[in-house]
């Protein structure tokens, strides 16, 4: 069964109402919703004990604080194993500058995005940071020149 078929129509309405503003009091989402508060805020702490929500964040502007020097960084590891590839996640969540990382198929292993003031800083974070890991074998870093779509949300 889909995980989306356990939610009704009004679950999925809360969803896609928080994925835009999630700043909303229940008595606006309850608005929204055409719902009144109580049930609003019962589906609202099922949803997230169920997980559907997962936390709730501010979208900074990286541009006005000085971290808008955005790179796409494909890695290879030297070797790849259960113990290999655990380690060097634990390490990457560490690394405040790295601040999304997939496990990919194809010619990389991993693929991390990470944000940096200017290049200068992101050469000096590939020498100090990222080549310190043992089990990194070879990256390709790749640089963005312009962002034309960033949607936090996910369709529903």
């Amino acid at each position: 069964m889909d995980a989306t078929d356990k939610l009704d129509h009004v679950d999925l309405q809360i969803l896609r109402t928080l994925q835009a503003n999630a700043r909303l009091t229940i008595k606006e989402l309850a608005a929204k919703v055409s719902l009144s508060s109580t049930p609003v805020f019962e589906r609202l702490k099922r949803l997230e004990h169920n997980g559907y929500i997962r936390k709730y964040i501010a979208v900074l502007d990286a541009e006005k604080l000085n971290q808008g020097f955005v790179v796409f960084c494909n890695v290879k590891l030297s070797r790849m194993n259960r113990e290999i590839a655990g380690e060097f996640t634990r390490i990457i969540r560490g690394i405040p500058e790295v601040t999304e990382c997939y496990n990919i198929s194809g010619s990389y292993d991993y693929l991390l995005k990470i944000h940096a003031p200017n290049m200068k800083y992101y050469q000096e974070f590939l020498l100090n940071v990222l080549g310190t890991i043992e089990s990194l074998g070879s990256l390709e870093s790749m640089f963005v020149m312009d962002e034309v779509k960033c949607d936090y949300g996910i369709h529903i």
